[in-house]
């Protein structure tokens, strides 16, 4: 059968099962024109690694930490009454550096010690916390911004404003793919808010290192969340000669074009594309597990079942060799989840819809010889104030908590901490750009190696900052 010609764009969008579009999202491939490019088979590392890969459960919005996991009995007992604070917003619209009188507000839920390290965390997290001996909790984050939009920004690219390539792209530029069937970069139902796409995309990098995105938040993430897996319109014969058509196409344009790196990326992500069709289906099919498996993940409750979905997907493309995955609980627009400015109390609608897939997926990683290998990073862009706004809290990027788990962080630890109240972290600070640093040195990545020359200048996830936290290993 002779294919008649047509324009690339239209080949895009009806070879490969339709699975195209979604992959030109920016896959990872095996190569990059670029000599700045990483290579697709793994590079070597500068450290030896401790993990193999990132599953980030990002809690888009920001819990509250002395909600959740930061126990300060001190705001407990005082509770209500009013104390000079610096106010982060204050300082930001003023340019002075003054003290306001606020109204503490004790934690909302009780506390508990859970494992054997005695770790403490509230009532929004019983099934999460039955994991204390596996979880490394750093109280004493601080970052850059105050509201969504830059500190959103900052976590996952390392700038408030400024464009730069996002974390998972850093990784899949500096480690490449483990599985050429794969990505090396997923983000799980990510949110068009609050930095949208410039959250997983790659910047000045080469776009094959950009994120391929699965769902979109606020919406139900279920069987059909991705469309086109299947093609009943063309035998496998036809979409065989549709595809060699196409690349063909795409290998006469780069001859004139070189060094286009966009249209090499287009290639890469359909090639990768066709790879993907003989993988895809059965790995997305997560309804496929056992019913325990489903159950451990809250598949079986409406209240759990969308964010378990997320988290089962999570370990599967774990297994299947994904370098970093992000899995948000967020929401599509600019009023994330956890922002609870005048209604805490919502904390506990969300922390029920997470807290068992989290659990979860801890368990399942460790029975299944994951979790030495696999790093789970838990957190959101910043924490809450320990005064209240309302019957909520403030947006507090001076002190909250992260936790990290598996991949070589210390099991049952507790570093740094904030103060009485649970407002700036004031003991063995850890900047989000030394979280960062400190990830990528467990992936055997070294941050002041890991650079990419743009515009003269060589450029990297944590700029000229940043330093391995070598007391959580």
């Amino acid at each position: 059968m002779r294919i008649n010609p047509y324009d690339r764009r239209t080949a895009l969008k009806t070879l490969a099962c339709g699975f195209g579009n979604l992959a030109l999202c920016g896959m990872a491939a095996r190569r990059a024109a670029a000599s700045n490019s990483a290579s697709a088979s793994a590079p070597s590392t500068h450290f030896v690694p401790k993990a193999k890969r990132i599953i980030f459960l990002f809690m888009q919005g920001g819990p509250s930490q002395v909600d959740t996991f930061d126990y300060k009995p001190e705001l407990n007992r005082r509770d209500g009454e009013n104390t000079g604070m610096h106010d982060a917003r204050m300082i930001a619209n003023t340019g002075k550096v003054e003290t306001s009188n606020r109204r503490l507000m004790g934690a909302q839920w009780k506390f508990r010690q859970y494992g054997e390290s005695g770790l403490w965390a509230s009532d929004l997290f019983p099934e999460t916390a039955q994991h204390a001996d596996d979880m490394c909790v750093v109280h004493s984050m601080h970052s850059n911004g105050i509201a969504h939009g830059p500190s959103t920004l900052f976590l996952h690219c390392g700038s408030t404003n400024l464009i730069r390539p996002s974390m998972g792209s850093w990784i899949s530029y500096g480690l490449g793919v483990a599985n050429e069937n794969l990505p090396a970069f997923v983000t799980i139902c990510p949110s068009r808010g609050n930095g949208g796409a410039r959250n997983y995309g790659t910047a000045f990098l080469p776009p094959v290192h950009q994120a391929m995105p699965i769902g979109s938040a606020g919406k139900s993430f279920g069987p059909d969340t991705v469309p086109n897996l299947a093609n009943d319109l063309r035998t496998s014969a036809q979409q065989r000669e549709f595809f060699d058509f196409s690349r063909r196409l795409h290998q006469t344009q780069m001859q004139n074009s070189p060094t286009d790196s966009v249209l090499d990326a287009e290639l890469n992500s359909l090639e990768l594309a066709w790879r993907m069709q003989n993988v895809a289906p059965d790995l997305l099919d997560v309804e496929s597990e056992s019913e325990a498996t489903k159950s451990l993940y809250g598949l079986d409750q409406k209240e759990t079942r969308d964010y378990g979905r997320q988290c089962l997907l999570a370990r599967r493309l774990a297994e299947e060799g994904v370098r970093y995955i992000q899995v948000t609980h967020g929401d599509p627009t600019a009023n994330p989840k956890w922002d609870q400015h005048s209604n805490i109390e919502r904390h506990e609608k969300h922390a029920r819809a997470v807290d068992r897939p989290i659990a979860g997926l801890l368990t399942d990683l460790k029975r299944r010889g994951l979790l030495d290998d696999t790093i789970v990073w838990w957190g959101g862009e910043f924490g809450r104030t320990p005064y209240a706004q309302g019957t909520g809290r403030d947006h507090n990027a001076g002190g909250f908590t992260h936790f990290l788990a598996g991949g070589g962080f210390r099991g049952g630890h507790v570093h740094g901490a904030t103060d009485e109240f649970g407002h700036l972290a004031v003991e063995d600070k850890v900047h989000m750009h030394d979280m960062h640093a400190t990830l990528l040195a467990h992936l055997g990545l070294d941050h002041e190696q890991l650079t990419y020359r743009h515009e003269g200048r060589d450029f990297r996830l944590t700029d000229v900052h940043g330093r391995i936290v070598s007391e959580l290993s």
